[in-house]
C-alpha cells in the first residue's frame, strides 16, 4: 500500500509559477513510478507527467512541455511538480498517483495509488 497526499495548490495569475508536492508514505518509493494528473470540471482526467522510480526517466503531456517540470526527491519520499507559465486553461484539480512498474505510465487506469487532489486555480 502506498498513500499519497498533495499540497501546494492555490490560486495564481497567468504566467505566475507554482510548485506541487507529493508526500508519499507506506513503501519504498524509490520503486514506484510516480504521475501527475489533472481534472477540470466536466473534463477527464488527463495525465501531465510521470518520473520513473531512480528520477532517471520522465515524461510530459504535450501541452505541459517546456512549462512544468517534474522531479522526485527519495531521501524524502517526494516527488514535485514546478509549473511555470500558467495559463487559465492549467486550471484543475491536480492528483499525483503511483505504481509499481519499470516504465513511466500515461494512462490513469494503470496506475494504483492516488491522492486525493489539490485545486489550482490561474486567473487571466
Amino acid at each position: 500500500q502506498v498513500q499519497l497526499v498533495e499540497s501546494g495548490g492555490g490560486l495564481v495569475q497567468a504566467g505566475g509559477s507554482l510548485r506541487l508536492s507529493c508526500a508519499a508514505s507506506g513503501r519504498t518509493v524509490s520503486t514506484i513510478v510516480m504521475g501527475w494528473f489533472r481534472q477540470a470540471p466536466g473534463k477527464e482526467r488527463e495525465f501531465v507527467a510521470a518520473i520513473s522510480g531512480s528520477g532517471s526517466n520522465t515524461y510530459y503531456a504535450d501541452s505541459v512541455k517546456g512549462r512544468f517540470t517534474i522531479v522526485r526527491d527519495n531521501a524524502k519520499n517526494t516527488v514535485y511538480l514546478q509549473m511555470y507559465s500558467l495559463k487559465p486553461e492549467d486550471t484543475a484539480v491536480y492528483y499525483c498517483a503511483a505504481v509499481s512498474a519499470l516504465t513511466v505510465r500515461v494512462v490513469p487506469d494503470w496506475y494504483d495509488y492516488w491522492g486525493q487532489g489539490t485545486q489550482v486555480t490561474v486567473s487571466s
